[in-house]
């Protein structure tokens, strides 16, 4: 069974954060993610990840997907894998892959063809190469007619070695079995005192074991981040590759300014992005829908022809020709059905609304059910908490709800309720109804005088015919 050990003990000061340099995210996702999806992409499941600085933090963030190890000291890339012997010993019949955690771009091609070639040639070590117009400060490969000789890092390239463009991605694949007993041949004789990978090269052929290289397409697959600026152009770099992709299918981009699209959502074809729009966490947006501008859409899925302007929406679903906006939030849990149509400054939470329902503006609905053809007015609130738990208010189909209704859940509404302005509804309503909560007005004359009085004393105040009088 082949393995995968991924290096993220590394705490990337120049980051200048208290985490794991491997969890800092591009589009979304840590970069330990990208690496990880990479491997299960490419069908490696059997995964150990090396852990150091912050290690809980890795562990927390896997929550027990796969196993870790902890590397106590940071001794090199060969004394981290050194700490995944106990798990290369559980299976030495296969081959076992060493990525690093903050190089998101590996993919699931490169990992594949490397392997093909590494069984093809019964290597004991294949490198995963890329070629670089500018190789300036990697190791280069050194190829010979049957394989390759070593990696000759920069400060200790001649002038031809550093002609070549071939350079160390930092991924390799290896039998397992090899690579536990080159870990045990290597010292840390060198200027660091560090144990290194790169010397399982070496000392593979001197063993008569064969090494090779297999040369990526995807150059994408070097780059890394040791700072916040390397952060940045690593989050540039995906977020115009995600967006090339969706243009590809037919999605339009009027232009890309604050347009943030992660890698896991899906775009049908003839759907406008504008700017400003968030996409996350797989989400699924139908065809010739419209999304933006300053729109966030977090783990939801809509239909076609959906269009959201202004609009903050998470956890919920949406049907076809659904309009909503602006200044919409629909929080978590909320399920929108063809033809409805929100309008500006309405927040729905946990809640149903029925086919060609119309919620027009400054309205909460939380915790209800509402049903088809219903027109909720200006300022109704469905009122869902009592200060100890929530309950739920339901509305039947082609009701009428009034201006300023209050709905004090739980209370249901029968088929075409209607609901006077100003209503507040304490109790069921049958089907048909109408429900007026309207006490009688009360006067109380001269008010205002005594009010005015009592606050600032003598002064003269309007006597409601035009006149003044003095208090």
């Amino acid at each position: 069974m082949n393995k995968a050990v991924i290096l993220a003990g590394g705490q990337g000061k120049r980051m200048k954060a208290d985490m794991p340099k491997p969890l800092f995210k591009v589009l979304g996702e840590p970069m330990l993610e990208w690496v990880i999806s990479a491997c299960e992409d490419a069908s490696v499941s059997d995964i150990c990840i090396i852990k150091g600085f912050k290690g809980e933090m890795i562990d927390e963030y896997l929550n027990g997907r796969y196993e870790t190890a902890l590397q106590s000291e940071r001794l090199g890339t060969g004394h981290a894998v050194m700490q995944a012997i106990p798990f290369l010993k559980e299976d030495e019949s296969g081959n076992t892959l060493v990525l690093c955690g903050d190089a998101p771009f590996i993919d699931a091609e490169t990992i594949r063809n490397a392997l093909v070639i590494h069984n093809t040639q019964q290597n004991a070590v294949t490198v995963i190469t890329a070629e670089l117009d500018d190789p300036h400060g990697y190791g280069r490969i050194i190829r010979t007619a049957t394989g390759i000789s070593g990696i000759v890092e920069e400060k200790d390239a001649n002038d031809a070695q550093k002609a070549v463009k071939e350079v160390n991605s930092g991924a390799y694949w290896f039998r397992t079995s090899d690579l536990i007993s080159l870990l045990g041949q290597i010292t840390n004789d060198n200027a660091q005192n560090e144990y290194y990978l790169t010397d399982t090269i070496s000392l593979a052929i001197s063993n008569g074991l064969n090494a090779g290289a297999y040369k990526s397409e995807n150059a994408q697959i070097i780059r890394g981040a040791n700072d916040r600026k390397d952060l940045l152009a690593l989050n540039d770099y995906a977020r115009m590759n995600v967006i090339e992709k969706h243009l590809l299918n037919g999605v339009e981009f009027l232009c890309t300014d604050g347009i943030i699209i992660e890698r896991s959502v899906k775009i049908g074809a003839g759907t406008q992005i504008l700017p400003g729009t968030i996409i996350r966490r797989g989400s699924v947006i139908g065809e010739n829908c419209k999304l933006g501008p300053n729109t966030i859409i977090e783990n939801c899925t809509l239909g076609n022809r959906v269009n959201l302007y202004t609009v903050q929406a998470f956890d919920s679903s949406m049907g076809d020709d659904v309009a909503i906006g602006p200044y919409v939030h629909i929080r978590p849990n909320t399920s929108i059905d063809e033809g409805t149509k929100i309008g500006d400054f309405v927040e729905l939470k946990n809640s149903n609304i029925g086919k060609k329902t119309a919620i027009a503006h400054l309205a909460y609905i939380g915790d209800s059910d509402i049903g088809k053809r219903v027109n909720v007015g200006c300022g109704t609130v469905t009122v869902n908490y009592d200060g100890i738990e929530k309950r739920r208010c339901v509305i039947g189909d082609n009701s009428f709800i009034g201006c300023n209704t209050n709905l004090i859940a739980p209370v249901k509404l029968g088929k075409a309720v209607y609901t006077a302005a100003g209503t507040t509804v304490t109790k069921d309503i049958p089907d048909y109804a109408l429900a007026i909560d309207r006490g009688t007005m009360k006067v109380n004359e001269g008010y205002t005088i005594r009010k005015l009085k009592s606050q600032i004393g003598h002064t003269h105040i309007g006597n409601g015919n035009g006149e003044t009088q003095k208090q």
